[in-house]
């Protein structure tokens, strides 16, 4: 008998088979499990490992053994005549059959099975402990007291998202469920996250009693509960507790010292959280009164840096709105937040809205980036950071990296308008219109109207369905603005012939918002073919400082100005030559 027959006999060849099915399965059950029950990076290759080492170790015990009515015996100890091989065959037959079975099933599930549509959610793996901070309750006789309960909840994310081995999710994602009768574990798939911490605030007069409550979000179980009845000024102490106790149960291992909320007393506090109730509420009367009460903070307690961070905050939104003086404002909030650092070098928010101030208003590329180094340095999770980063990037044309922070950003605010907008926009400048189109559906889903409608008509513009995108420019509303409109018209109803139309909107550009929206207006001559006209708008935007000229190297409408001699002078009295140079389509 040859050895290809005795192997087949002594049913070698079926227990490899059946040994390399279960041993995919285990090992599907594994990377199933892995993530789920925590278990260390190193867990699959170990099975994976194990799996291997057995498998000549199987291959020995068959040839070696065989199978008998009085149980396993050595091959050379059994007579021919009583063998059973062709029957054990018959049943390993069966078995790998079943086992086929399974793993065709599973593999059918895996594929057909449907999950979250793109546009509903992002998910994104992350490989430290992960929470969500939803909207504590405002339990308080007086409604008012609503700000209270919003600014604690801000106050304890902050203060957990100072720990870099958590990850935590911001605000403008967690607060989309603020008000919201939906399940925990359906807002843990949202967010991505594997626990979530709720509360409640009940405040009368200078006392205050805080709920706290920490879910698994995978059995909808607590892990912890507590109820903190107290003075108003102990409510520093009372954060303190609550970061601990998260940190304690979700077993995360701190390398250095736990963060601590910074103290002041309890009337300044009151009104620190008003005004981040003013900054959330959008437009120039809201950020006024934000900054009046940053402003009464600062007299009451001048060394609170947040209320320092937050009064520059407040002038640089009024600024940018065009409400005060650009340069001014500008440099009241550059010199307001360095006095923040100074008293806590920990705000990454604060070193990110310097750097913001260089990449957009200064051009000064090196001192933006020592900045954004500095912001992931105290918060290699904080979103004002990350983005940041993404848009330094942005600048220099090195698209690779714009994304990978623009995706993290999107990681940790997987649900906010900002996010959701400078990601999709992010993909535009790398061309990738279908993804930039999958993530701004998604940014209108959620946000209705709050959502920028110009980014999906350009995109529309960019894969050549004109008449969509013109349809889209035209039902921009009212309730987002005239700049949106008129632009979106002017580069759409060019595209589809209506070029009456598509002057009329530019030149009602020229006429209403000739300085902050030249390099705007530079977009649209360039668009519509008027070379000279759009270099003249883009001097006249470099003289204004306007803060579009940062797009210079990654914007496709300015693609027809790329060959002409006026380009690359441009470029270099924006110190943007090198890496124009640089960028992989110009090599």
């Amino acid at each position: 008998m040859s050895l290809f027959q005795e192997l087949k006999r002594r049913n070698v060849f079926r227990v490899a088979i059946a040994y390399i099915i279960v041993s995919w399965l285990l090992l599907q059950v594994a990377d199933t499990l892995a993530p789920a029950l925590r278990l260390p990076e190193w867990f699959q290759s170990g099975v994976a490992f194990v799996l291997i080492l057995g498998f000549p170790i199987a291959m020995i015990f068959a040839w070696a053994f065989e199978l008998t009515p009085e149980g396993v015996k050595l091959e050379k100890q059994v007579d021919r005549t009583e063998s059973i091989t062709s029957q054990t065959g018959q049943k390993l037959n069966v078995t790998i059959i079943t086992l086929l079975v399974v793993a065709v099933a599973y593999l059918a599930f895996d594929k057909f099975m449907p999950g979250e549509d793109a546009a509903d959610t992002v998910t994104l793996a992350t490989a430290e402990p992960s929470i969500a901070v939803l909207p504590f309750t405002n339990m308080s006789d007086d409604a008012s007291n609503e700000f209270f309960a919003d600014g604690i909840t801000e106050e304890l994310l902050n203060l957990l998202a100072k720990i870099p081995e958590l990850e935590v999710t911001s605000r403008t994602s967690a607060f989309q469920f603020k008000g919201k009768e939906i399940d925990i574990p359906t807002v843990a798939k949202q967010l991505n996250v594997e626990h979530v911490l709720e509360g409640s605030v009940r405040k009368a007069g200078m006392t205050v009693r805080i709920t706290a409550q920490l879910i698994d979000a995978g059995t909808d179980k607590h892990v912890w509960s507590e109820t903190y009845d107290r003075e108003l000024d102990d409510i520093f102490a009372i954060q303190d507790e609550i970061a601990r106790k998260v940190v304690d149960e979700l077993h995360v291992t701190l390398l250095g010292e736990a963060p601590k909320a910074q103290t002041t007393d309890a009337e300044a506090y009151t009104l620190y959280l008003e005004g981040l109730h003013y900054m959330e509420v959008q437009g120039p009367d809201s950020w006024h009164s934000a900054r009046e009460r940053f402003e009464a903070v600062i007299d009451a307690d001048p060394s609170y840096a947040p209320a320092w961070y937050g009064r520059a905050r407040a002038v640089r939104a009024l600024a940018n709105y065009g409400t005060i003086d650009l340069n001014e404002g500008t440099e009241q909030a550059r010199k307001w937040t360095q006095h923040a650092l100074e008293l806590d070098p920990t705000l990454a928010e604060g070193w990110a809205l310097l750097a913001q101030i260089c990449l957009v208003y200064d051009w000064d590329w090196d001192a933006a980036r020592g900045y954004v180094d500095r912001a992931l340095e105290v918060g290699p999770n904080n979103v004002s950071a990350l983005g940041e980063a993404s848009r330094l990037y942005q600048v220099l044309g090195q698209l690779d990296r714009m994304t990978e922070y623009a995706d993290k950003a999107l990681q940790q605010d997987p649900l906010g308008s900002l996010a959701l907008d400078w990601v999709g926009s992010t993909y535009w400048y790398r061309g990738d219109w279908d993804r930039a189109e999958e993530i701004f559906l998604k940014g209108e889903a959620l946000h209705g109207t709050d959502f920028h409608p110009g980014n999906l008509t350009i995109t529309m513009l960019m894969q050549g369905r004109y008449e969509e995108a013109a349809a889209k420019s035209d039902a921009i509303g009212n309730e987002y603005g005239d700049v949106a409109k008129n632009m979106n018209v002017g580069f759409t109803h060019y595209a589809v012939g209506r070029e009456e139309e598509a002057l009329a909107a530019r030149q009602w550009m020229i006429d209403n918002l000739a300085g902050p929206f030249g390099y705007q207006i530079a977009e649209m001559y360039a668009v519509h073919g008027d070379i000279d006209e759009a270099f003249e708008w883009l001097e006249s935007s470099y003289d204004f400082h306007d803060g579009g000229m940062t797009y210079l190297l990654v914007d496709h409408f300015l693609e027809p100005l790329h060959d002409d001699p006026r380009w690359r002078p441009l470029l270099e009295k924006m110190n943007l030559l090198t890496y124009w140079d640089a960028m992989p389509a110009r090599r």
